[in-house]
């Protein structure tokens, strides 16, 4: 029987890492981060250089890398974090390859501000501060299209597979079952995969956690369906609407903000289970809202919008 992890975020420690490393035959190591832009980015490493990385040595040059506006300092620094160690199983496992997901940091040890974890991290951190625990769970959506002779993307499919269709009617069962063996083996906890309402498109889900976590998971997601959609021949793609005439693809976010353990938009005394905060916040995000409208003054106009121009092309 296939041996699952029961969790992709785990303590290691920096020897718990190294022995792992001899005992599984990992010989390079990806020190991955993401830019300004949501793409994954990483730079590779033998094993015998993994005591320099967990040192917090190894650097990046970020010259040429856009939306990282380091000024004079084009060398930043990654930092792994260790408990996102882990094995690309679709990988050859002669010489496996291992990833550490990193922070971006400043040669003086700051953290580097254009750091979309860094970001996130902080804004968890405000939240943690007032109390509150911020969950995430996603459903992500993307389509599986054929490659063509040179293995180049299209957006062409043969089948006509329809909402939570099996084969032989889904041509993409095979590899979205290995997509997610794959992904269990790296410890994702898969709540459920099925057909979408396009063909060619394909859902799957897999268990909330903390923000943080949920959002290395995302772009982890990301890397492996693609990664072992093109071992079947295939090319995955996580655009909202890469063809016209069918069902894009989205990407639902269930959020859950609790405060001592308890759901703070949940309240049992009240009719609709919801909680009097919940109010207060929908009130003051809708204040906001409307305090953003601006009224045109060209003459004999008056009308509102959101926006810097107005619905009769006025700017306002």
């Amino acid at each position: 029987m296939r041996k699952k992890k029961e969790n992709n975020m785990e303590n290691y420690s920096k020897s718990e890492i190294l022995q792992m490393v001899e005992e599984e035959d990992v010989e390079f190591i990806r020190l991955q981060f993401t830019d300004m832009f949501g793409v994954l980015k990483n730079v590779a490493i033998p094993s015998s250089r993994l005591i320099k990385a967990m040192e917090n040595r190894c650097t990046i040059d970020t010259a040429s890398l856009d939306g990282f506006t380091g000024g004079e300092e084009c060398d930043l620094y990654l930092k792994p974090d260790l408990s996102t160690f882990s094995i690309l199983p679709w990988r050859p496992q002669q010489g496996k390859v291992a990833r550490l997901i990193c922070d971006v940091y400043r040669p003086d040890g700051s953290c580097y501000e254009g750091d979309p974890r860094y970001v996130l991290k902080r804004a968890v951190q405000q939240a943690e501060d007032m109390g509150y625990t911020f969950e995430v769970g996603p459903e992500c959506e993307f389509f599986l299209f054929n490659t063509d002779e040179n293995t180049m993307p299209t957006t062409n499919t043969h089948e006509q597979a329809g909402y939570f269709d099996i084969g032989p009617l889904d041509f993409g069962e095979n590899a979205r079952r290995d997509i997610v063996m794959n992904l269990e083996d790296m410890g994702f906890v898969i709540e459920a995969s099925h057909h979408e309402m396009a063909p060619a498109q394909h859902e799957i889900d897999f268990k909330y956690d903390e923000a943080l976590h949920t959002a290395d998971n995302i772009m982890t997601f990301k890397m492996s369906v693609k990664s072992i959609a093109k071992r079947h021949g295939l090319h995955a793609t996580f655009m909202p609407k890469p063809k016209n005439g069918v069902d894009g693809s989205g990407m639902h976010i269930n959020m859950s903000l609790s405060r001592d353990g308890r759901n703070i938009f949940q309240d049992s005394h009240d009719p609709g289970n919801l909680y009097a905060r919940c109010f207060s916040y929908g009130y003051t995000v809708y204040g906001f809202i409307q305090t953003q409208r601006r009224r045109c003054h060209q003459p004999g106009c008056g009308d509102c919008s959101y926006s810097y121009v107005c619905g009769r092309g006025h700017g306002v």
